[in-house]
């Protein structure tokens, strides 16, 4: 695909590595519908970004734990811009849930975000891309392959997200490319102590932590590879072959 001009919608665009991607989209010419919930402030910075760089860009709030959100969003932007050529489904909760301490409502709020939302989103944006093509990269997680013991609901959306990506990229071929992109430690959860920031870096292949710029080049590798649909793209310095 050609970015320069083409429309992009990244949703949860207004912190951490969406708004990391937002900001590579725009610097590569796309026109970027700047999705948020909480994050206005980083929103607007976000669009302001992409505009200082001479693309364009819109800010449009939702809460995609509402069902109707999801068509709405995809609808706006389209009319916003004209066309809707990349979905980038980045927003998403990580709630650390014991076993044995999981709340129903932690559980479902997590499923509404993490899943329900993207599958959404997709459909919608699949009505939008059906004539001209289209694609769409879903961030799943590194907990998606991995037993995180702390985050057994979280990983099980991740776990989700990979399928869907798969069956999605199936049922939409060839007009519409579907992938993923799996993150390890590019950011480090608030309250990360030096120590296990330490470790983190000590069991990693690569001897670092990586950052949300190193998921935004391959989100911009995904939109260029025509031949590549189905698959999940891991980027965690190696740790998952640490073993």
């Amino acid at each position: 695909m050609e970015v320069d001009g083409r429309v992009a919608l990244v949703t949860g665009a207004g912190t951490r590595i969406g708004r990391a991607i937002a900001l590579a989209l725009g610097q590569a010419g796309m026109r970027v519908g700047v999705h948020y919930m909480g994050s206005e402030k980083g929103a607007r910075q976000t669009a302001d970004e992409i505009i200082a760089v001479g693309s364009e860009a819109r800010t449009l709030p939702g809460d995609l734990t509402d069902p109707a959100t999801a068509p709405r969003l995809v609808e706006h932007t389209a009319k916003v811009f004209g066309s809707l050529d990349v979905l980038v489904n980045s927003a998403a909760v990580l709630l650390r849930t014991p076993v044995g301490e999981v709340l129903v409502e932690d559980w479902d709020a997590m499923f509404a975000l993490n899943l329900r939302a993207p599958f959404f989103l997709c459909q919608a944006a699949a009505r939008v891309m059906r004539d001209r093509g289209g694609v769409i990269v879903n961030i799943a997680d590194l907990a998606a392959f991995e037993t995180w013991r702390g985050y057994i609901p979280h990983s099980i959306t991740k776990a989700g997200i990979v399928q869907m990506t798969r069956g999605l990229a199936h049922a939409l071929a060839p007009k519409i490319r579907v992938n993923a992109i799996a993150p390890g430690a590019v950011l480090l959860p608030e309250g990360t102590t030096q120590d296990q920031a330490e470790k983190l870096i000590a069991t990693t292949p690569l001897g670092r932590i990586g950052s949300p710029d190193d998921v935004a080049q391959a989100v911009l590798y995904l939109l260029s590879a025509d031949y590549v649909t189905g698959e999940t793209i891991i980027v965690d310095g190696g740790r998952h072959v640490r073993y």
